[in-house]
């Protein structure tokens, strides 16, 4: 597997990839009889990782991180890294170009994701445009331990995903991985959030004006207020403080 160049922000890293390269990687290694753990990194992720050691651990330790974040961008520029907005994705963009690569290598893929309904409307947008897809899932909305958690680990394991994509959101999803991957009969594991609310329409998204140049979490705030208000007036004033503060502290880095 390719290795791609590292980048440190708080002491957490990610990969400085493309989104045909993220899209490259998760197909070969949906290939090989192993098991992958592709992670991603946004401001709050960052944010996560500064509080919680297990969450930076786990970020640290994955086979590879993308950044889902505009905000990661402009700290890794603050630190001195050449890095660009092509090394940003941001998963709705681009699961369609995913779903057409793993149609052509023959590569299965497991949506875990999304209130009950949301996974079958995303299979059916997929499976328009890649007919072939090998494409099942189930909803997010279960009870992550216990009796409820067994069988839907039983479901995948009958199906047996090349790639097994879950979206609960940070830092949950990233903890159900950690718990519940031994048990699991997958090649790759990517946590990939809301992806599916968006794709399939059911939490609207920005305009691609604003979308496209780093302000989708600008419309989310808009849109949904009072839910993620603290996620985005402190959070991102937070992450700032601490790459100044580290920038300050630890002087340039030029990658």
């Amino acid at each position: 597997m390719r290795n791609f160049p590292e980048i440190n922000i708080l002491d957490t890293r990610f990969h400085k990839l493309t989104v045909r390269e993220l899209i490259e990687y998760i197909v070969a290694a949906g290939s090989i009889d192993k098991k992958t753990i592709i992670a991603h990194t946004n401001v709050r992720g960052m944010n996560f990782a500064c509080q919680f050691p297990w969450y930076r651990n786990f970020i640290n330790k994955a086979d590879l991180v993308f950044c889902d974040g505009i905000g990661v961008i402009f700290g890794a520029k603050i630190l001195g890294y050449e890095i660009e907005s092509i090394h940003r994705m941001t998963c709705p963009d681009y699961i369609e170009n995913l779903a057409l690569a793993c149609e052509q290598k023959n590569i299965s893929l497991f949506l875990l994701a999304g209130e009950p309904g949301i996974t079958e409307k995303a299979i059916k947008k997929l499976k328009a445009i890649a007919p072939n897809l090998s494409v099942t899932g189930h909803h997010g909305y279960f009870d992550k331990n216990g009796r409820e958690n067994d069988a839907v680990i039983e479901k995948i394991n009958q199906f047996k995903p090349d790639v097994l994509y879950i979206g609960f959101g940070m830092p949950l999803q990233e903890r159900w991985i950690l718990d519940n991957s031994d048990r699991i009969e997958a090649r790759v594991f990517l946590p990939l959030g809301a992806c599916l609310d968006f794709y399939t329409g059911a939490v609207a998204r920005g305009p691609r004006w604003l979308t496209d140049n780093g302000f989708e979490w600008l419309t989310r705030l808009i849109t949904e207020p009072m839910k993620l208000w603290e996620r985005y007036i402190v959070g991102n004033p937070l992450f700032l403080y601490r790459v100044l503060k580290q920038r300050v502290f630890q002087g340039k880095k030029v990658r």
